[in-house]
């Protein structure tokens, strides 16, 4: 990949409030942030844009870092990215928060997927087999042994897996030490929406705002999660092809001590007549519960069924948590992509880049995405590694052939292979 003419150099470049960065990141979520982090640390003068940074998808999602419980067919490659970044997650979330001062409430404590009934268990098997065939290990337990890890499951399971390298974080307070690491880092930040991408010569040179003014920078970054194809002025063959997928997720309090242990000691999911439910215990007592899956645009209500949808298989799941207090209801809406893989790196249009559409592994991706989007803005290059989710692969002019997904294009697997009886493959609801 050719060094782009207007990649900064660490030497003398700051980081402060520059009137025309090197670096204009447009979106303040946890994407937005972690690039603008890297940005920074790489020596370029970088801007952030947004009315409410720290904001975004974050503030709903679970935090669950589910790299091989989030395997599904026909995303092996996707698999890759999402166990190099799962791997980075310790040594990130360390540099993090002593870069920031904030705990990210990372926990390693590993996943148990279990399931209801015979048919749930039967798709479980198959997801187990999956990821067999993908080089995974994870360790198959009856019902009886998945109670004895967690005692306050359901007597109705009939089975499950343990992946003890599925962890958690809490997104919430992941994007408030990005906020806090960026600050320190020299980071500028415009409280303010973007409304139109601004183009001369053929080439991106920042945003304009609405409150009238602009962002001039050498290199835009577009990390507006849902949002993404959203913003006037890029050119209809740029913009990237990302939806809003709704998802409804509750929070509830667990009791702060018990004789018999804790509540749920590490994050359980579950596939309840088809359906796909997690529960994420928080160190600090608050349970997470997600989440629907609504194509519904960009709605963001929360409604008294997906309240119910959830609370009835929770309840299932653990009948003791109908006891626990509800603190929250919220709505969300996660950025998807056609084959939910991110789109990171350059457009067909100089100057303009993506870090979007991570859909349900954008906490996950938070180390891996900051890391090559860090490269390629510092030295043109993008790493090896996530050349396979550049948007080349939706067939963007001048930027690779059309039709391939992100597995084909790395050349991962020859093709896209459907689950053995595609008819008994659940209906996921992702995190």
């Amino acid at each position: 990949m050719r060094r782009s003419s207007s990649a900064g150099t660490a030497a003398g470049r700051g980081s402060g409030t520059s009137p025309h960065p090197d670096v204009a990141v447009v979106g303040g979520g946890i994407i937005g942030l972690v690039t603008a982090w890297r940005s920074a640390q790489r020596g370029l003068s970088t801007t952030v844009v947004d009315p409410e940074p720290g904001g975004g998808a974050a503030r709903v999602a679970a935090g669950m870092l589910a790299a091989v419980t989030e395997l599904h067919y026909g995303e092996e490659a996707l698999l890759g990215l999402n166990l190099a970044s799962s791997a980075r997650y310790p040594d990130f979330a360390a540099e993090l928060e002593e870069a920031s001062g904030q705990e990210i409430g990372y926990r390693s404590c590993g996943t148990l997927a279990v399931a209801l009934d015979a048919d749930d268990r039967a798709h479980l098997r198959e997801l187990h087999a999956l990821q067999r065939r993908c080089g995974l290990d994870p360790q198959w337990l009856t019902g009886r042994e998945c109670r004895r890890l967690e005692p306050m499951l359901s007597p109705s399971v009939r089975g499950g897996l343990r992946v003890d390298g599925d962890h958690q974080t809490d997104p919430r307070r992941l994007a408030t030490a990005l906020l806090l690491a960026c600050e320190r880092a020299g980071v500028a930040f415009r409280r303010a929406a973007a409304v139109s991408l601004t183009v001369a010569d053929g080439r991106a040179t920042g945003v304009t705002l609405d409150d009238g003014t602009g962002v001039g920078a050498g290199q835009t970054v577009l990390a507006t999660g849902s949002w993404a194809s959203r913003l006037e002025g890029v050119p209809p063959e740029v913009l990237p092809p990302v939806r809003p997928v709704k998802g409804q997720v509750l929070r509830l309090r667990m009791p702060s001590s018990s004789a018999y242990g804790p509540f749920l000691s590490r994050t359980v999911r579950a596939i309840v007549r088809g359906g796909h439910i997690y529960l994420v215990p928080r160190a600090n007592g608050e349970l997470v519960i997600g989440a629907t899956s609504e194509e519904l645009g960009w709605d963001t209500t929360v409604t008294a069924g997906g309240v119910y949808e959830l609370l009835r298989d929770a309840h299932e799941l653990t009948p003791g948590l109908t006891e626990l207090p509800l603190t929250e209801t919220s709505a969300g809406l996660r950025p998807a992509s056609p084959d939910n893989a991110p789109l990171l790196g350059p457009t067909a249009l100089p100057g303009l880049h993506l870090a979007a559409g991570h859909h349900r592994n954008g906490v996950l991706l938070t180390p891996v995405t900051g890391d090559a989007m860090g490269e390629l803005l510092a030295t043109g290059e993008l790493p090896e590694q996530v050349r396979a989710f550049t948007p080349a692969r939706f067939g963007a002019p001048g930027l690779g052939a059309p039709g391939l997904d992100a597995a084909e294009a790395a050349g991962a697997v020859p093709a896209r292979e459907p689950p053995t009886d595609p008819a008994s493959e659940p209906q996921e609801r992702p995190a």
